[in-house]
């Protein structure tokens, strides 16, 4: 499906004191945040902490997917938009990035097939990808969280995709959370520990 996406943009207070380039965080939502209105992509993930006063140390776009589509679906309206944001903005292009939760997760992998060699990392949360495209993404540094109770997307999916990218030569990084359910996501955005590795990372 193409067409234009509604979007919520990020740009460090920092960016017009300075002629740097800066790092792009692509963020795609869960299907609960599909639709018209912007506020919902708020719900969870940058966004939310954004809301809340933190602070990014890089540009943050963050689509909306419309009702009743689903992201895989949108590669390549994704792909327009990063196109467009990389040619409005002083973007570092060998410090790209994409995270995304469930459906979100999802669409992060299916973009990373598309392009992969366009990112300089990924982070999906409680996705599903295609094992058998796992190859094409084995140089890409990758952190895979799940939580081990997940009735939604089953902790196999993610299991599966790191499995393939080891069998492929890669190495992701890969964390259950013994106790989780669906949301595997709120313990990794508010921590600092998934975005310290995330800036840390540059295109190979």
């Amino acid at each position: 499906m193409e067409g234009s996406l509604k979007y919520l943009l990020y740009v460090p207070d920092a960016y017009n004191r300075t002629p740097t380039k800066w790092p792009l965080v692509l963020f795609l939502h869960g299907a609960g945040e599909r639709g018209d209105d912007l506020e919902l992509v708020k719900k969870h993930g940058p966004p939310k902490l954004i809301a809340q006063g933190r602070e990014f140390p890089a540009i943050i776009v963050s689509p909306q997917c419309p009702k009743e589509a689903w992201w895989p679906d949108h590669v390549a309206a994704l792909e327009a938009l990063l196109d467009e944001i990389v040619a409005r903005y002083r973007v570092d292009e060998d410090r790209i990035y994409v995270t995304g939760l469930s459906m979100g997760g999802f669409g992060t992998w299916a973009l990373a097939f598309d392009q992969p060699q366009r990112f300089a990392a990924l982070g999906v949360i409680c996705g599903r990808g295609d094992p058998a495209k796992a190859a094409l993404l084995e140089h890409v540094p990758i952190w895979v969280f799940h939580g081990a109770k997940d009735q939604t997307v089953p902790l196999k999916d993610s299991q599966d995709m790191v499995e393939a990218l080891q069998a492929a030569g890669g190495s992701p990084k890969f964390t259950v959370y013994p106790d989780a359910g669906h949301d595997s996501w709120t313990r990794t955005y508010e921590g600092p520990a998934f975005w310290e590795w995330l800036f840390a990372q540059r295109r190979r």
